[in-house]
Protein backbone atom coordinates (compact mmCIF):
# COMPACT_ATOMS: atom_id res chain seq x y z
CA UNK A 1 0.00 0.00 0.00
CA UNK A 2 1.22 3.48 -0.89
CA UNK A 3 0.81 6.50 1.36
CA UNK A 4 -1.61 8.19 -1.02
CA UNK A 5 -3.82 5.11 -0.73
CA UNK A 6 -3.50 4.85 3.06
CA UNK A 7 -4.77 8.39 3.64
CA UNK A 8 -7.95 7.74 1.66
CA UNK A 9 -9.22 4.93 3.91
CA UNK A 10 -11.21 5.30 7.09
CA UNK A 11 -10.38 3.08 10.07
CA UNK A 12 -13.01 0.46 9.24
CA UNK A 13 -11.69 0.19 5.68
CA UNK A 14 -8.09 -0.28 6.81
CA UNK A 15 -9.13 -2.94 9.33
CA UNK A 16 -10.89 -4.83 6.56
CA UNK A 17 -7.70 -4.87 4.48
CA UNK A 18 -5.73 -6.25 7.43
CA UNK A 19 -8.34 -8.94 8.05
CA UNK A 20 -8.22 -9.98 4.39
CA UNK A 21 -4.42 -10.14 4.47
CA UNK A 22 -3.93 -7.39 1.91
CA UNK A 23 -1.84 -5.32 4.32
CA UNK A 24 -0.38 -5.89 7.79
CA UNK A 25 -0.67 -3.87 10.98
CA UNK A 26 3.06 -3.14 10.77
CA UNK A 27 2.58 -1.83 7.22
CA UNK A 28 -0.07 0.58 8.50
CA UNK A 29 2.14 1.79 11.34
CA UNK A 30 4.97 2.45 8.89
CA UNK A 31 2.59 4.39 6.65
CA UNK A 32 1.36 6.38 9.66
CA UNK A 33 5.00 7.15 10.47
CA UNK A 34 5.61 8.30 6.91
CA UNK A 35 2.53 10.52 7.01
CA UNK A 36 3.64 11.89 10.37
CA UNK A 37 7.13 12.69 9.12
CA UNK A 38 5.76 14.56 6.10
CA UNK A 39 3.02 16.67 7.68
CA UNK A 40 3.58 16.86 11.42
CA UNK A 41 6.41 19.40 11.17
CA UNK A 42 3.84 21.73 9.59
CA UNK A 43 0.92 21.15 11.96
CA UNK A 44 2.58 20.10 15.26
CA UNK A 45 -0.21 17.69 16.22
CA UNK A 46 1.76 14.66 17.44
CA UNK A 47 4.23 15.34 20.25
CA UNK A 48 5.48 11.78 20.51
CA UNK A 49 5.52 8.98 17.95
CA UNK A 50 6.43 5.91 19.97
CA UNK A 51 9.85 4.52 19.07
CA UNK A 52 8.50 1.04 19.74
CA UNK A 53 5.32 1.65 17.71
CA UNK A 54 5.96 -1.24 15.31
CA UNK A 55 6.28 -3.59 18.27
CA UNK A 56 3.02 -2.46 19.92
CA UNK A 57 1.17 -5.65 20.80
CA UNK A 58 -2.37 -6.19 19.65
CA UNK A 59 -4.71 -9.04 18.72
CA UNK A 60 -5.20 -9.95 15.08
CA UNK A 61 -8.93 -9.38 15.38
CA UNK A 62 -11.50 -6.79 16.37
CA UNK A 63 -13.43 -4.09 14.56
CA UNK A 64 -10.27 -2.00 14.16
CA UNK A 65 -7.84 -4.84 13.48
CA UNK A 66 -4.37 -3.28 13.13
CA UNK A 67 -5.45 0.37 12.72
CA UNK A 68 -3.01 3.03 14.03
CA UNK A 69 -4.44 5.12 16.87
CA UNK A 70 -3.30 8.19 18.81
CA UNK A 71 -3.86 9.19 22.45
CA UNK A 72 -4.69 12.71 23.57
CA UNK A 73 -2.10 13.79 26.15
CA UNK A 74 -4.68 14.10 28.92
CA UNK A 75 -7.55 11.95 30.16
CA UNK A 76 -7.45 8.20 29.52
CA UNK A 77 -3.98 6.79 30.25
CA UNK A 78 -1.60 4.10 29.06
CA UNK A 79 0.46 2.59 31.86
CA UNK A 80 4.13 3.54 31.62
CA UNK A 81 3.65 6.13 28.88
CA UNK A 82 4.24 9.85 29.22
CA UNK A 83 1.22 11.98 30.00
CA UNK A 84 2.27 15.62 30.37
CA UNK A 85 -1.17 17.25 30.04
CA UNK A 86 0.25 20.08 27.94
CA UNK A 87 1.94 21.47 31.06
CA UNK A 88 5.48 22.15 32.19
CA UNK A 89 4.33 21.06 35.66
CA UNK A 90 3.89 17.48 34.40
CA UNK A 91 6.88 17.35 32.05
CA UNK A 92 8.27 13.81 32.15
CA UNK A 93 5.34 12.38 34.12
CA UNK A 94 4.34 8.79 33.38
CA UNK A 95 1.08 7.23 34.49
CA UNK A 96 1.02 3.91 36.32
CA UNK A 97 -2.60 3.25 35.34
CA UNK A 98 -3.91 1.47 32.29
CA UNK A 99 -7.33 3.00 31.62
CA UNK A 100 -10.29 0.85 30.70
CA UNK A 101 -10.54 2.97 27.55
CA UNK A 102 -7.14 1.85 26.26
CA UNK A 103 -7.72 -1.72 27.36
CA UNK A 104 -10.77 -1.71 25.09
CA UNK A 105 -8.84 0.02 22.31
CA UNK A 106 -6.19 -2.68 22.37
CA UNK A 107 -8.76 -5.50 22.49
CA UNK A 108 -10.45 -4.03 19.42
CA UNK A 109 -7.20 -4.14 17.47
CA UNK A 110 -6.28 -0.45 17.66
CA UNK A 111 -2.50 0.08 17.83
CA UNK A 112 -1.73 3.21 19.85
CA UNK A 113 1.39 4.70 18.26
CA UNK A 114 1.78 8.09 19.93
CA UNK A 115 0.20 11.03 21.72
CA UNK A 116 -1.27 14.30 20.51
CA UNK A 117 -1.15 17.88 21.73
CA UNK A 118 -3.64 19.47 24.10
CA UNK A 119 -3.80 22.90 25.74
CA UNK A 120 -2.57 22.90 29.32
CA UNK A 121 -5.01 20.81 31.40
CA UNK A 122 -7.40 20.83 28.38
CA UNK A 123 -8.49 24.28 29.55
CA UNK A 124 -8.80 26.06 26.19
CA UNK A 125 -10.27 25.66 22.72
CA UNK A 126 -6.94 26.80 21.24
CA UNK A 127 -4.25 24.11 21.28
CA UNK A 128 -1.12 26.14 21.90
CA UNK A 129 1.17 25.78 24.89
CA UNK A 130 4.48 26.98 26.24
CA UNK A 131 5.56 23.33 26.51
CA UNK A 132 4.68 22.12 23.00
CA UNK A 133 4.00 25.19 20.86
CA UNK A 134 1.11 25.86 18.47
CA UNK A 135 -0.95 23.16 16.76
CA UNK A 136 -2.02 24.31 13.30
CA UNK A 137 -5.12 23.51 11.29
CA UNK A 138 -4.39 21.37 8.20
CA UNK A 139 -6.93 23.42 6.22
CA UNK A 140 -5.10 26.70 6.92
CA UNK A 141 -1.87 26.74 8.92
CA UNK A 142 -2.64 30.26 10.15
CA UNK A 143 -5.77 28.98 11.91
CA UNK A 144 -6.30 27.00 15.09
CA UNK A 145 -7.18 23.31 15.02
CA UNK A 146 -9.38 23.99 18.04
CA UNK A 147 -9.21 22.36 21.44
CA UNK A 148 -8.81 20.76 23.67
CA UNK A 149 -8.57 17.73 21.34
CA UNK A 150 -6.85 19.92 18.76
CA UNK A 151 -3.87 17.66 18.21
CA UNK A 152 -6.13 14.66 17.63
CA UNK A 153 -8.27 16.62 15.17
CA UNK A 154 -5.31 17.98 13.22
CA UNK A 155 -3.66 14.55 13.04
CA UNK A 156 -6.78 12.83 11.71
CA UNK A 157 -7.63 15.63 9.27
CA UNK A 158 -4.07 15.58 7.92
CA UNK A 159 -4.14 11.79 7.43
CA UNK A 160 -1.63 10.61 10.05
CA UNK A 161 -4.20 8.21 11.49
CA UNK A 162 -7.86 7.78 10.49
CA UNK A 163 -9.09 7.87 14.10
CA UNK A 164 -7.78 9.25 17.39
CA UNK A 165 -8.69 9.49 21.08
CA UNK A 166 -10.24 12.69 22.40
CA UNK A 167 -12.19 13.95 25.41
CA UNK A 168 -14.96 16.51 25.78
CA UNK A 169 -15.83 18.56 28.87
CA UNK A 170 -17.43 21.55 27.15
CA UNK A 171 -17.01 20.94 23.43
CA UNK A 172 -13.45 19.60 23.31
CA UNK A 173 -14.18 16.84 20.79
CA UNK A 174 -16.93 18.54 18.82
CA UNK A 175 -15.35 21.99 18.41
CA UNK A 176 -12.01 20.79 16.94
CA UNK A 177 -13.91 18.23 14.85
CA UNK A 178 -15.96 21.12 13.49
CA UNK A 179 -12.95 23.29 12.73
CA UNK A 180 -11.05 20.42 11.08
CA UNK A 181 -13.92 18.90 9.06
CA UNK A 182 -14.30 15.65 11.04
CA UNK A 183 -16.95 13.55 12.74
CA UNK A 184 -16.79 14.16 16.49
CA UNK A 185 -19.23 12.63 18.98
CA UNK A 186 -19.56 13.22 22.70
CA UNK A 187 -21.51 10.17 23.95
CA UNK A 188 -24.03 10.10 26.77
CA UNK A 189 -22.70 10.40 30.29
CA UNK A 190 -21.97 6.86 31.46
CA UNK A 191 -21.76 5.39 27.95
CA UNK A 192 -17.94 5.21 28.05
CA UNK A 193 -16.23 4.26 31.31
CA UNK A 194 -13.69 6.70 32.72
CA UNK A 195 -12.28 4.05 35.05
CA UNK A 196 -10.49 2.87 36.92
CA UNK A 197 -9.59 6.33 38.24
CA UNK A 198 -11.54 8.98 36.29
CA UNK A 199 -15.15 7.85 36.68
CA UNK A 200 -17.59 10.71 36.13
CA UNK A 201 -14.77 13.22 35.67
CA UNK A 202 -15.50 16.91 36.30
CA UNK A 203 -18.94 16.37 37.89
CA UNK A 204 -19.80 14.18 34.91
CA UNK A 205 -19.23 16.91 32.33
CA UNK A 206 -16.23 15.25 30.68
CA UNK A 207 -16.34 12.08 28.58
CA UNK A 208 -13.75 10.14 26.53
CA UNK A 209 -14.28 9.09 22.92
CA UNK A 210 -12.77 9.54 19.44
CA UNK A 211 -12.50 11.83 16.44
CA UNK A 212 -12.77 10.21 13.00
CA UNK A 213 -13.71 10.88 9.38
CA UNK A 214 -16.80 8.74 8.79
CA UNK A 215 -20.05 7.87 10.52
CA UNK A 216 -19.35 4.13 10.28
CA UNK A 217 -16.11 4.63 12.21
CA UNK A 218 -18.07 6.55 14.85
CA UNK A 219 -20.60 3.71 15.08
CA UNK A 220 -17.86 1.08 15.28
CA UNK A 221 -16.10 3.07 18.03
CA UNK A 222 -19.35 3.16 20.01
CA UNK A 223 -19.50 -0.62 19.76
CA UNK A 224 -15.89 -0.90 20.96
CA UNK A 225 -15.93 1.55 23.85
CA UNK A 226 -19.52 1.40 25.13
CA UNK A 227 -20.43 -0.51 28.25
CA UNK A 228 -19.94 -0.35 32.02
CA UNK A 229 -16.84 -1.37 33.94
CA UNK A 230 -16.31 -2.24 37.60
CA UNK A 231 -16.49 0.83 39.80
CA UNK A 232 -18.50 3.00 37.40
CA UNK A 233 -20.76 5.35 39.40
CA UNK A 234 -23.87 4.45 37.43
CA UNK A 235 -24.86 2.34 34.43
CA UNK A 236 -27.09 3.67 31.67
CA UNK A 237 -29.33 1.68 29.36
CA UNK A 238 -27.47 -0.24 26.66
CA UNK A 239 -28.38 -0.27 22.97
CA UNK A 240 -30.71 -3.00 21.72
CA UNK A 241 -28.34 -3.77 18.85
CA UNK A 242 -24.77 -2.93 17.80
CA UNK A 243 -24.37 0.63 16.61
CA UNK A 244 -22.97 -0.59 13.30
CA UNK A 245 -26.34 -2.28 12.74
CA UNK A 246 -28.00 1.12 13.21
CA UNK A 247 -26.33 2.10 9.94
CA UNK A 248 -28.78 -0.17 8.09
CA UNK A 249 -31.91 0.74 10.06
CA UNK A 250 -34.59 3.22 8.90
CA UNK A 251 -34.54 6.60 10.59
CA UNK A 252 -38.27 7.13 10.90
CA UNK A 253 -39.92 10.54 11.16
CA UNK A 254 -38.39 12.76 13.84
CA UNK A 255 -39.34 15.96 15.62
CA UNK A 256 -36.31 18.21 15.29
CA UNK A 257 -35.68 21.48 17.09
CA UNK A 258 -33.57 23.94 15.07
CA UNK A 259 -31.36 26.60 16.67
CA UNK A 260 -31.14 29.55 14.30
CA UNK A 261 -30.13 32.08 16.96
CA UNK A 262 -27.02 32.61 19.02
CA UNK A 263 -26.94 31.05 22.50
CA UNK A 264 -24.05 33.15 23.77
CA UNK A 265 -22.33 36.48 23.10
CA UNK A 266 -20.98 35.61 19.63
CA UNK A 267 -23.12 36.16 16.55
CA UNK A 268 -23.42 33.20 14.18
CA UNK A 269 -21.44 33.89 11.02
CA UNK A 270 -23.70 34.04 7.92
CA UNK A 271 -22.07 31.04 6.20
CA UNK A 272 -22.55 28.91 9.31
CA UNK A 273 -26.18 29.96 9.68
CA UNK A 274 -26.65 29.06 6.01
CA UNK A 275 -25.29 25.57 6.76
CA UNK A 276 -27.85 25.16 9.56
CA UNK A 277 -30.63 26.41 7.28
CA UNK A 278 -29.67 24.07 4.43
CA UNK A 279 -29.38 21.09 6.79
CA UNK A 280 -32.81 21.88 8.23
CA UNK A 281 -34.22 22.01 4.69
CA UNK A 282 -32.57 18.71 3.83
CA UNK A 283 -33.95 17.01 6.95
CA UNK A 284 -37.39 18.41 6.19
CA UNK A 285 -37.19 16.96 2.68
CA UNK A 286 -36.37 13.62 4.31
CA UNK A 287 -39.73 13.82 6.08
CA UNK A 288 -38.81 15.19 9.50
CA UNK A 289 -40.80 17.87 11.33
CA UNK A 290 -38.74 21.01 11.98
CA UNK A 291 -39.45 23.64 14.67
CA UNK A 292 -37.35 26.62 15.74
CA UNK A 293 -36.12 26.56 19.33
CA UNK A 294 -34.88 29.22 21.70
CA UNK A 295 -31.78 28.85 23.91
CA UNK A 296 -32.65 26.14 26.49
CA UNK A 297 -30.17 27.40 29.09
CA UNK A 298 -28.40 30.60 30.08
CA UNK A 299 -24.90 31.00 28.72
CA UNK A 300 -23.83 32.69 31.97
CA UNK A 301 -24.91 29.66 34.00
CA UNK A 302 -22.54 27.46 32.03
CA UNK A 303 -19.54 29.83 32.20
CA UNK A 304 -20.09 30.39 35.92
CA UNK A 305 -20.26 26.62 36.38
CA UNK A 306 -16.94 26.16 34.58
CA UNK A 307 -15.41 28.91 36.72
CA UNK A 308 -16.56 27.22 39.92
CA UNK A 309 -15.40 23.76 38.79
CA UNK A 310 -11.95 25.17 38.02
CA UNK A 311 -11.70 26.43 41.61
CA UNK A 312 -11.83 22.86 42.91
CA UNK A 313 -8.64 22.00 41.01
CA UNK A 314 -6.36 24.02 43.30
CA UNK A 315 -5.88 21.27 45.90
CA UNK A 316 -5.27 18.67 43.21
CA UNK A 317 -2.57 20.83 41.60
CA UNK A 318 -0.84 21.32 44.95
CA UNK A 319 -0.83 17.56 45.56
CA UNK A 320 0.60 16.94 42.07
CA UNK A 321 3.29 19.57 42.53
CA UNK A 322 4.39 18.01 45.85
CA UNK A 323 4.47 14.53 44.35
CA UNK A 324 6.59 15.77 41.44
CA UNK A 325 8.86 17.87 43.66
CA UNK A 326 7.92 21.05 41.85
CA UNK A 327 6.39 24.40 42.73
CA UNK A 328 3.34 26.14 41.33
CA UNK A 329 4.03 29.47 39.67
CA UNK A 330 4.80 31.24 36.42
CA UNK A 331 7.53 28.72 35.61
CA UNK A 332 5.18 25.74 35.80
CA UNK A 333 1.68 27.06 34.90
CA UNK A 334 0.50 29.16 31.98
CA UNK A 335 -0.80 32.64 32.89
CA UNK A 336 -4.54 31.93 32.73
CA UNK A 337 -4.24 28.61 34.58
CA UNK A 338 -2.12 30.32 37.22
CA UNK A 339 -5.00 32.76 37.73
CA UNK A 340 -7.44 29.85 37.98
CA UNK A 341 -5.20 28.24 40.60
CA UNK A 342 -4.81 31.43 42.65
CA UNK A 343 -8.56 32.04 42.57
CA UNK A 344 -9.22 28.45 43.60
CA UNK A 345 -6.95 28.73 46.63
CA UNK A 346 -9.10 31.55 47.98
CA UNK A 347 -12.40 29.74 47.52
CA UNK A 348 -14.14 27.64 50.16
CA UNK A 349 -14.94 24.01 49.42
CA UNK A 350 -18.57 25.07 49.79
CA UNK A 351 -18.31 26.03 46.12
CA UNK A 352 -19.20 22.39 45.39
CA UNK A 353 -22.68 23.09 46.72
CA UNK A 354 -23.01 25.95 44.21
CA UNK A 355 -21.87 23.62 41.44
CA UNK A 356 -24.53 21.05 42.36
CA UNK A 357 -27.17 23.78 42.49
CA UNK A 358 -26.27 25.13 39.05
CA UNK A 359 -26.22 21.65 37.50
CA UNK A 360 -29.64 20.78 38.92
CA UNK A 361 -31.10 24.07 37.67
CA UNK A 362 -29.68 23.57 34.17
CA UNK A 363 -30.93 19.98 34.03
CA UNK A 364 -34.50 21.10 34.68
CA UNK A 365 -34.33 24.10 32.35
CA UNK A 366 -32.98 22.11 29.41
CA UNK A 367 -35.32 19.17 29.97
CA UNK A 368 -38.37 21.44 29.98
CA UNK A 369 -37.20 23.33 26.90
CA UNK A 370 -36.45 20.35 24.64
CA UNK A 371 -38.73 17.56 25.89
CA UNK A 372 -40.85 17.70 22.74
CA UNK A 373 -37.98 16.91 20.35
CA UNK A 374 -36.22 13.73 19.28
CA UNK A 375 -33.05 15.58 18.30
CA UNK A 376 -31.80 19.16 18.06
CA UNK A 377 -29.94 20.79 15.16
CA UNK A 378 -27.55 23.64 16.03
CA UNK A 379 -24.31 25.12 14.72
CA UNK A 380 -21.23 23.38 16.06
CA UNK A 381 -19.52 26.74 16.44
CA UNK A 382 -20.56 30.30 15.65
CA UNK A 383 -17.33 30.94 13.73
CA UNK A 384 -15.00 29.07 11.44
CA UNK A 385 -11.53 28.26 12.78
CA UNK A 386 -9.96 31.33 14.37
CA UNK A 387 -6.42 32.65 13.92
CA UNK A 388 -3.94 31.65 16.59
CA UNK A 389 -3.44 33.54 19.84
CA UNK A 390 -5.42 36.49 21.16
CA UNK A 391 -7.77 36.60 24.11
CA UNK A 392 -8.53 32.88 23.75
CA UNK A 393 -5.01 31.65 24.57
CA UNK A 394 -3.97 30.41 28.01
CA UNK A 395 -0.71 32.33 27.51
CA UNK A 396 -2.53 35.68 27.55
CA UNK A 397 -1.39 37.43 30.73
CA UNK A 398 -3.76 40.40 30.41
CA UNK A 399 -7.12 38.65 30.19
CA UNK A 400 -9.34 38.19 33.26
CA UNK A 401 -10.85 34.78 34.00
CA UNK A 402 -14.34 36.04 33.22
CA UNK A 403 -13.19 37.52 29.90
CA UNK A 404 -11.34 34.31 29.05
CA UNK A 405 -14.35 32.07 29.71
CA UNK A 406 -16.70 34.30 27.73
CA UNK A 407 -14.30 34.25 24.79
CA UNK A 408 -13.52 30.56 25.27
CA UNK A 409 -17.13 29.39 25.12
CA UNK A 410 -18.66 32.25 23.13
CA UNK A 411 -17.94 30.63 19.78
CA UNK A 412 -19.22 27.22 20.93
CA UNK A 413 -22.15 28.24 23.09
CA UNK A 414 -24.36 25.52 21.59
CA UNK A 415 -22.13 22.75 22.98
CA UNK A 416 -21.38 23.02 26.70
CA UNK A 417 -24.91 22.80 28.06
CA UNK A 418 -25.16 19.23 26.82
CA UNK A 419 -22.07 18.26 28.77
CA UNK A 420 -24.09 19.28 31.82
CA UNK A 421 -27.20 17.33 30.83
CA UNK A 422 -25.16 14.31 29.73
CA UNK A 423 -26.90 14.03 26.35
CA UNK A 424 -25.11 12.58 23.33
CA UNK A 425 -24.25 14.95 20.52
CA UNK A 426 -22.17 14.92 17.36
CA UNK A 427 -20.49 17.45 15.10
CA UNK A 428 -20.73 16.65 11.39
CA UNK A 429 -19.07 18.34 8.39
CA UNK A 430 -21.47 20.38 6.29
CA UNK A 431 -19.45 22.37 3.80
CA UNK A 432 -16.64 24.85 3.27
CA UNK A 433 -16.57 28.59 3.77
CA UNK A 434 -15.63 30.97 0.98
CA UNK A 435 -12.11 30.87 2.43
CA UNK A 436 -12.00 27.08 2.22
CA UNK A 437 -12.46 26.40 5.95
CA UNK A 438 -14.71 23.61 7.27
CA UNK A 439 -18.23 24.40 8.43
CA UNK A 440 -20.04 21.87 10.61
CA UNK A 441 -23.44 21.31 12.16
CA UNK A 442 -24.27 19.80 15.55
CA UNK A 443 -26.91 17.20 16.39
CA UNK A 444 -28.08 16.52 19.96
CA UNK A 445 -29.98 13.38 20.94
CA UNK A 446 -32.03 12.27 23.90
CA UNK A 447 -30.05 10.94 26.85
CA UNK A 448 -28.88 7.40 26.10
CA UNK A 449 -30.03 7.49 22.48
CA UNK A 450 -26.88 7.45 20.35
CA UNK A 451 -28.67 5.16 17.89
CA UNK A 452 -30.87 7.93 16.50
CA UNK A 453 -27.83 10.16 16.03
CA UNK A 454 -26.03 7.39 14.14
CA UNK A 455 -28.96 6.99 11.75
CA UNK A 456 -29.43 10.71 11.10
CA UNK A 457 -25.69 11.24 10.72
CA UNK A 458 -25.64 8.40 8.17
CA UNK A 459 -28.44 10.08 6.21
CA UNK A 460 -26.57 13.39 6.12
CA UNK A 461 -23.28 11.74 5.17
CA UNK A 462 -24.96 9.99 2.25
CA UNK A 463 -26.53 13.25 1.09
CA UNK A 464 -23.30 15.24 1.54
CA UNK A 465 -20.24 13.14 0.71
CA UNK A 466 -17.85 15.05 2.94
CA UNK A 467 -15.41 12.15 3.31
CA UNK A 468 -14.11 12.96 -0.18
CA UNK A 469 -13.14 16.49 0.87
CA UNK A 470 -9.63 16.82 2.28
CA UNK A 471 -7.40 19.65 3.53
CA UNK A 472 -5.12 21.43 1.10
CA UNK A 473 -2.08 20.31 3.12
CA UNK A 474 -2.47 16.92 1.48
CA UNK A 475 -2.10 18.36 -1.99
CA UNK A 476 1.05 20.17 -0.94
CA UNK A 477 2.48 16.81 0.06
CA UNK A 478 1.44 15.07 -3.14
CA UNK A 479 -1.51 13.21 -1.60
CA UNK A 480 -5.10 13.19 -2.86
CA UNK A 481 -6.72 16.37 -1.52
CA UNK A 482 -10.25 16.15 -2.90
CA UNK A 483 -10.57 19.92 -2.74
CA UNK A 484 -11.70 20.32 -6.34
CA UNK A 485 -15.04 19.20 -7.74
CA UNK A 486 -16.02 17.37 -4.53
CA UNK A 487 -15.77 20.60 -2.52
CA UNK A 488 -17.81 22.44 -5.14
CA UNK A 489 -20.45 19.69 -5.03
CA UNK A 490 -20.62 19.88 -1.25
CA UNK A 491 -21.06 23.64 -1.28
CA UNK A 492 -23.65 23.52 -4.06
CA UNK A 493 -25.70 21.08 -1.99
CA UNK A 494 -25.33 23.31 1.03
CA UNK A 495 -26.50 26.38 -0.89
CA UNK A 496 -29.83 24.84 -1.83
CA UNK A 497 -29.99 22.04 -4.36
CA UNK A 498 -29.73 19.55 -1.55
CA UNK A 499 -32.57 17.26 -2.42
CA UNK A 500 -30.88 15.80 -5.50
CA UNK A 501 -27.13 15.47 -4.80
Amino acid sequence: MRLEEYVEYDATGLASLVTKGEVTAVDLIRLARQAHDEVNPQINAVIEFYEDAERVAGPDEGLFNGVPFLRKDIGATEAGRLQEKGSRLFKGYRSNTESYFFRRARAAGLRTIGRTTTPEFAASDMTETILNGITRNPWDLNRSAGGSSGGAAAAVAAGITPIAHGSDGGGSIRQPAGWCGLVGMNPSRGRISGGPDRQDSGFGLSREFVLCRTVRDMAAALDVFSGPELGDPFVIIQSNRPYLEEMSQPTGRLRIGVARTKWGPDDIEPEILQAVESTASLLEEMGHCMTDIKPPFKFEDFTNLRLDISALGANSLEESARALGRTLGADSLEPVNLKFYERGRSRSLSVSAEIDKTIRRMLVQVAEAISGYDILLTPTTSTVARPHGGIYALTNEAVSLEEFLEAEYGACAHLGGFNVTGQPSVSLPSGLSADGLPISIHLVGRFGDEGTLVRVARDLEEARPWKRVRPEIRARNGWPSGTGKESKLLNQMQERDIGNP
